[in-house]
């Protein structure tokens, strides 16, 4: 992929080590499809204390490898769709022909998984930090956190080897915004209660996404979406220790404390919006590429406003509104979390 450096400007209107094969025959198979449907129940159902131990445990049962699920005779499959409607919106452009809805289509499949990687370089250290100081502590917590970080340095090497093949295969290149680096730093220049929210705010979207809109769509490219599967089974644990290590964060912390908190969380999300309509410019420019189309100023002007807002739900208002995501908000606070509620439908 090409990481193009940019601005990312917010604005302040938008308020904003267990490894081991995975098999898929037989009792094996039939272990693993209700470890999912066990893993989604969970996520959708159990209270919010949840447990270090049982995390840990359930990350150690559902650990894949890179080489198991990408590469060799696994190919992406270019005459399909990678990413649902629901957060692709390219059938809203009508001006497209079908053929170039699906490049746009594959186009966003590729921004999906560079943002997804952009963003877990900045949760690895994060979460090495918040882990460093009480590494003499509960064994339980430091080796679940450091399961987190083994798996999270893991998603970012599985989305650079998909780089690399839909780089194999698709016709034109496709930028996204970055440097990685250069947004980390960024990011983790906020307290450590606003980024711990913003990590907790994508492991609960990246949730929705895949039980809402990818997990039924049959129509979608079997490898990308099986990517997608397993990137959600191990960030349903993520999502747990998401949680507890908000609450121990903000443990402690008074109202003002908290609305700070907040109010650097939404100063994030305006900058990363900032950073979403920046990388609808490269997808238009890469369509243009793959395809060989000239849009007129008009319909530059409606793939531009519609694809932000494409962006907007699939990276920010899917997460703000989350319930789960509202619970936690709201153990911290009743206000802040109507304040984030109402900020959140500019986003959705």
């Amino acid at each position: 992929m090409i990481h193009k450096p940019t601005v990312l400007i917010g604005s302040a209107q938008a308020g904003f080590p267990g490894q081991g094969r995975v098999s898929y025959t037989g009792k094996k198979r039939r272990k693993k499809y209700m470890l999912v449907e066990a893993i989604e129940h969970e996520a959708a159902t159990r209270p919010l204390p949840f447990s270090y131990r049982n995390t840990l445990v359930a990350a150690q049962r559902v650990n894949w490898r890179i080489e198991d699920i990408i590469g060799g005779e696994r190919k992406l499959d270019f005459s399909r769709p990678f990413m649902p409607e629901s957060l692709a919106r390219t059938g809203e452009l009508g001006f497209l022909t079908a053929g170039e809805q699906r490049s746009l289509n594959q186009i966003k499949g590729h921004t999906y998984l560079s943002i997804f990687g952009l963003v877990e370089e900045f949760i690895l250290p994060f979460v090495i930090d918040h882990v460093r100081p009480s590494l003499d502590r509960d064994d339980y917590r430091v080796r679940a956190y450091l399961q987190f970080a083994s798996e999270e340095a893991k998603h970012i090497q599985l989305f650079k080897v998909f780089a690399d093949e839909f780089r194999r295969g698709f016709p034109a290149e496709c930028a996204v915004i970055g440097p990685p680096s250069a947004i980390a730093e960024k990011v983790l220049s906020h307290q450590p209660l606003a980024v711990a929210l913003l990590i907790l705010h994508i492991e609960w979207m990246t949730q929705r996404h895949f039980v809402d809109s990818i997990r039924t769509d049959e129509g979608l490219d079997p490898l990308f979406k099986s990517l997608l599967k397993h990137h959600w089974l191990e960030e349903a644990q993520h999502a747990k220790l998401d949680t507890l290590m908000v609450r121990s964060l903000a443990d402690g912390m008074s109202e003002a404390e908290i609305e700070r908190a907040v109010d650097e969380y939404l100063e994030i999300g305006a900058f990363i919006d900032g950073g979403l309509g920046q990388q609808v410019e490269f997808e238009l420019e890469a369509l243009e590429a793959a395809s060989g189309i000239s849009l007129t100023d008009e319909q530059r002007k409606e793939f531009i406003d519609s694809q932000h807002q494409a962006n907007r739900w699939t990276y920010l208002g899917s997460g703000m509104t989350h319930p789960r995501f509202l619970e936690m908000l709201g153990e911290l606070s009743d206000e802040q979390r109507d304040r984030v509620a109402a900020v959140s439908e500019a986003f959705c």
